[in-house]
């Protein structure tokens, strides 16, 4: 599984990507919207796990950029706000399952990886 990690918490994102590869899931992280697509442009991913806040880019909209370059990539947003205005967004735009409140658990954002992994397998 690969997955890009786009958060302009630079801690953060590198935290996360060093926790996953010690898990078995190969992370790539970048602080923002640009790196993000050339990410893109250069390899293929299974899942983005997007910002929803992002300086000079929201993550939907990044998302569908994303997801012109890579159809089949799936995507988790991540907010550190837990407003209800970024919860109904993302719900609309991604469905509930793929919303997650920062700081998020190591452990959830695992299971919720491969739990996305697994549901793509069985739409194959």
């Amino acid at each position: 599984m690969r997955v890009l990690l786009v958060d302009d918490e630079e801690e953060l994102v590198a935290t996360l990507a060093e926790r996953l590869e010690m898990r078995g899931i190969t992370a790539c992280w970048v602080t923002n919207h640009r790196a993000a697509l050339e990410a893109v442009d250069r390899e293929r991913f299974d899942i983005a796990l997007l910002d929803v806040r992002l300086p000079e880019m929201n993550g939907l909209d990044l998302k569908r950029l994303i997801e012109a370059k890579q159809p089949t990539m799936k995507f988790i947003f991540l907010t550190g706000h837990g407003s209800e205005e970024d919860f109904n967004a993302c719900s609309a735009e991604s469905g509930r399952e793929y919303y997650l409140i920062k700081p998020v658990q190591i452990d959830v954002l695992t299971a919720k990886l491969h739990e996305i992994c697994a549901e793509q397998g069985d739409r194959q």
